[in-house]
């Protein structure tokens, strides 16, 4: 009789080793901090920000001698009055004419420097960048009397070109540094791939480097364009003719010794602030990538 042979039955599958117990995810502060904690100071610091602001919108709008709280009935006579009779209408084309040079001009030549800073060494070095550090103590006061005569011997007084000259020689050291600490961030192994592709150091530079270095002179321009636009004490000293004065000296001009006119000042105020804000809340991100890498130690 033939009988068939017993099958082997399968083998048990083994147990499943037990998983190692996951580590507590830490808690930070801020975590276990209460809502009210956190939204509570922001509150009150946007509250303090933003009142000002108010208080410069409700003497612009409401009419002259009144006293509401609420810019209603809403006017623009204040601006008409400022950007017509008090020539700010000039004064807005002389400050983007000085802000934009003075942009370009500290860019390029900051550009030309940080660059020099970052990839080459030299025996002054370390004392250049100690007297870019120490110039910054310098206030811009001490500058007036040797920039003024240098200008009047220059024949440049009464001229936008001094105040651009100014401005730009004002900005450098701050820009070269920002740049020079944004080009360490930049691998030399780029350039030298592009060395060996054949191209020099210009051209290396130009296609390689420049177009990551956006953020870095978009925050470094925008730094000099916001501190030519509002600076007040070279527009003061080398411009004598009302056709040739920029924003912050015509607003010093709504203010005299025996009145001064709310709605017009708080209107020149608006057009003053306004290109400025605009400008911010469209760079408003390369300019946080900028500085952040600027700061940075290469």
């Amino acid at each position: 009789m033939i009988t068939k042979e017993a099958v082997p039955a399968a083998p048990a599958p083994a147990p499943a080793a037990p998983e190692p117990p996951r580590p507590a995810k830490r808690r930070r502060a801020w975590d276990e901090a209460p809502r009210w904690q956190i939204y509570l100071p922001l509150g009150i610091y946007l509250v303090f920000t933003l009142i000002p602001f108010y208080w410069i919108l409700l003497f612009a709008l409401r009419p002259a001698g009144s006293t509401s709280l609420v810019p209603w009935p809403m006017t623009f006579e204040h601006f008409e009055k400022v950007w017509t009779d008090r020539s700010f209408g000039t004064f807005f084309a002389n400050s983007v004419l000085v802000g934009v040079a003075t942009l370009v001009m500290t860019t390029l030549v900051a550009l030309a420097g940080g660059y020099a800073l970052a990839r080459f060494d030299f025996r002054i070095k370390q004392g250049f960048m100690l007297a870019l550090l120490c110039s910054q103590f310098v206030p811009g006061a001490l500058l007036l009397v040797p920039l003024f005569e240098i200008f009047a011997e220059l024949q440049m007084i009464n001229s936008l070109g001094s105040v651009i000259i100014a401005e730009t020689v004002f900005q450098l050291p701050l820009s070269m540094i920002l740049i020079s600490n944004f080009i360490k961030n930049v691998p030399y192994s780029l350039e030298e791939a592009a060395w060996v592709d054949g191209c020099n150091r210009m051209r290396a530079f130009l296609v390689v480097v420049l177009p990551l270095l956006r953020p870095g002179l978009i925050a470094v321009g925008s730094f000099a364009f916001v501190h030519s636009w509002n600076h007040f004490l070279f527009a003061l000293m080398f411009l004598n003719n009302q056709e040739k004065q920029t924003i912050p000296v015509g607003l010093n001009t709504l203010m005299s010794a025996d009145s001064v006119d709310l709605g017009a000042l708080a209107a020149g105020g608006i057009i003053a602030a306004v290109p400025v804000v605009i400008v911010f809340a469209f760079i408003q991100k390369w300019l946080i990538t900028g500085f952040s890498a600027g700061a940075v130690k290469g």
